[in-house]
């Protein structure tokens, strides 16, 4: 009789638990994570970007609160996005997250990535889209859909080219002759060998529907799903766009003439240093157009990047339509960001692989229950909080691993200056940053060349001021901050002579 009345009362205390936690998981916010690829934080209408149409994107600026300075940390190669998810998914800084992501590999430690996490906070977990990182996403994730690679596929890709090209290089070959389609382009004009919006090109068409209206399906396709659970929902909606090769349907083209198009202010035909910062001819992105630049090819890429964001801020405002027809929004978080910015032109650059603004910073809005509408914050944040973020609203304990930090506390006014003093980045062991109270400093270590900027009076970054004496002490003191986040940041590259040499 005592052992059958201990029976019941256990069943009765794990029903009641088990009730509770039901509850609690009702009570929980879902959590959605729009994640695109390449996109720099300017290449958005209400932020200032007049030039082009992102009617969605705008919604999210307009009705949540916006960071208006998040960075990347680095890479440890030219594939600055598989860096950037590798610490987002993990918490972990960019040579932390380098020598950790091995495990994965080998099935290791997964149960400390953020769609583990956020499982073992009690939600259903869901993802789509571009991954790139060493883990097996269906391993991370419990709802898996279409896995897409670093990029759609093309030659340079399949890796036929990269040798041929590199040896190549610094001969008097016309670069047309060897070159892949889509590369090394428009030449003048009446270059017509390549167009975004014809399928024949595969890429974004491969699989007969473009890849960001897949995902878009996927997502829809997530919710219908998510609402017969009881669980809250957290998704990775990672899309390739605005990644290159930039291909959208034609009546997107059609919104850009190229008549229209403005080149950036810090436009040039060729970056003097692009070389001694590991950023020339050879590099994926740079060949994407001519050497030297020319305003119409710089145009004709910047056309092709806007039509293809206006694209993907369509398929975003169908998720969020569908978000909204739920009646779920009063208790879902939408955090978007990219994985980088990029250069498009600026400072005779298209790529990423860059220490400037434009390729380190990335749009990061937040849009829930109690953020604030139409806030923008200026405190330096990095884009890998994101992940922070969502376990704080998850009411999930950080990890001590995780390094980043959540946004919530300044976006609701709880906090007022930044997490970090300062912000860091570090590519390869070709270039090194740091950007704190309105200045930067950047070294590219294998040139010896120094540069500061004040980001304050100059935001486009066209004045160096490490050779004024004036701001010596500035540089100076921003050398001494660089190396000390050099070893908080496990960097082992030596600068320490380049900084001797510069204040000797």
């Amino acid at each position: 009789m005592q052992n059958t009345k201990f029976l019941i009362s256990t069943i009765v205390i794990l029903f009641v638990l088990g009730c509770k936690k039901d509850i609690d998981n009702l009570n929980k916010p879902n959590v959605v994570f729009i994640f695109a690829d390449d996109m720099t934080y300017s290449a958005i209408n209400a932020l200032g970007n007049r030039d082009i149409e992102t009617p969605n994107l705008d919604k999210l600026v307009n009705n949540g609160t916006t960071f208006t300075h998040a960075y990347n940390m680095g890479a440890w190669s030219g594939a600055i996005c598989a860096a950037s998810r590798a610490m987002i998914i993990s918490g972990r800084t960019v040579w932390d997250v380098n020598r950790f992501r091995k495990n994965w590999s080998q099935n290791k430690d997964l149960d400390k990535t953020w769609g583990k996490l956020m499982e073992d906070a009690g939600y259903d977990t869901y993802m789509t889209g571009k991954w790139h990182v060493d883990a097996q996403a269906d391993s991370v994730f419990q709802n898996v859909r279409h896995i897409r690679p670093g990029m759609p596929s093309d030659a340079w890709e399949h890796g036929k080219m990269v040798k041929k090209f590199k040896d190549i290089v610094g001969t008097d070959a016309n670069p047309a002759s060897f070159m892949p389609v889509g590369y090394n382009r428009p030449l003048n004009e009446n270059d017509t060998t390549w167009s975004p919006s014809d399928t024949k090109f595969g890429g974004f068409w491969e699989g007969g529907k473009h890849w960001s209206e897949v995902l878009k399906d996927d997502a829809i396709d997530f919710i219908q799903q998510a609402e017969k659970s009881k669980n809250p929902f957290f998704m990775y909606l990672a899309f390739n766009a605005p990644h290159d090769p930039r291909q959208a349907p034609q009546e997107f083209l059609d919104k850009y003439p190229i008549e229209n198009i403005n080149l950036p202010k810090s436009w040039l035909p060729e970056y003097p240093f692009k070389d001694g910062m590991a950023s020339g001819r050879n590099v994926r992105d740079e060949a994407l157009a001519p050497f030297p630049r020319t305003e119409y090819a710089t145009k004709k890429h910047i056309q092709e990047y806007y039509a293809i964001i206006t694209h993907l801020d369509v398929q975003i405002g169908k998720i969020l339509d569908r978000l909204e027809a739920t009646g779920k929004m009063d208790n879902t978080y939408i955090i978007f960001t990219a994985d980088h910015g990029l250069a498009m032109g600026n400072h005779g650059l298209l790529g990423k692989q860059s220490q400037f603004d434009h390729s380190i910073r990335a749009p990061f809005m937040i849009l829930g229950p109690d953020i604030p509408k139409g806030q923008k914050i200026s405190a330096d944040i990095y884009l890998q909080d994101a992940m922070a973020t969502s376990l704080d609203i998850a009411g999930a304990e950080k990890p001590d691993y995780v390094f980043f930090n959540s946004v919530m506390g300044l976006a609701t006014g709880i906090l007022k200056e930044s997490n970090y003093e300062a912000i860091y980045n570090g590519y390869r062991d070709k270039q090194r940053m740091i950007r704190k109270n309105g200045f930067k400093l950047i070294i590219y270590p294998d040139i010896e060349k120094v540069l500061l900027f004040d980001m304050t009076n100059d935001p486009n970054e066209m004045q160096n001021l490490a050779d004024d004496k004036t701001h010596f002490q500035k540089a100076k003191t921003l050398f001494e901050d660089l190396m000390q986040l050099q070893k908080d940041m496990s960097d082992t590259l030596d600068i320490s002579h380049i900084y001797e040499k510069y204040t000797s």
